[in-house]
């Protein structure tokens, strides 16, 4: 009776939680493959043709999509403008909040906003990166197209 109310229950409790999650992920999809040969292995008893099967259980059409340069480099500035805001509104927030209540130890909460702040700096440098990358390949991207609207 003293494991449940030890400190260690939720970290324990959490990785099993993760735990049970990836079991049950590789077993759905184990299922799922099953189900898929299964469905294919009566359609071959049926006389269907091969071709005609993988056109309807969509067998080559499992390719990933394109992913859209530009979009990444607007998902990367917006991602930096929206964590650094937050990491300097919590700032602010803490030292306006010291200074109403008086109390020097809120500060301390001031820190928490560096978090937010130092993750968006880094996706404002990998914004960097990724525009450097693409006029590597000839593709110059100014400010506004960085939005999608024009590739000079």
């Amino acid at each position: 009776m003293n494991f449940v109310f030890s400190p260690f229950v939720v970290p324990v409790a959490g990785c099993l939680v993760a735990i049970v999650a990836i079991i049950a992920g590789i077993w759905l999809d184990a299922q799922k493959r099953r189900l898929k040969s299964e469905e294919r292995i009566a359609m071959i008893s049926r006389g269907v043709p091969i071709a005609e099967i993988e056109r309807m259980l969509g067998v080559g059409e499992e390719k990933p999509p394109v992913k859209d340069p530009l979009r990444s480099l607007s998902n990367a500035r917006r991602t930096g403008i929206v964590l650094v805001s937050v990491g300097l509104g919590l700032t602010l927030f803490f030292v306006a909040l010291s200074y109403i209540v008086q109390e020097r130890d809120v500060l301390a909460g001031a820190a928490v906003g560096i978090i937010p702040l130092a993750i968006g700096i880094g996706f404002f440098i990998d914004y960097g990166l990724q525009q450097r990358e693409l006029s590597r390949f000839g593709l110059e991207v100014g400010d506004e197209a960085s939005s999608g609207s024009r590739v000079r």
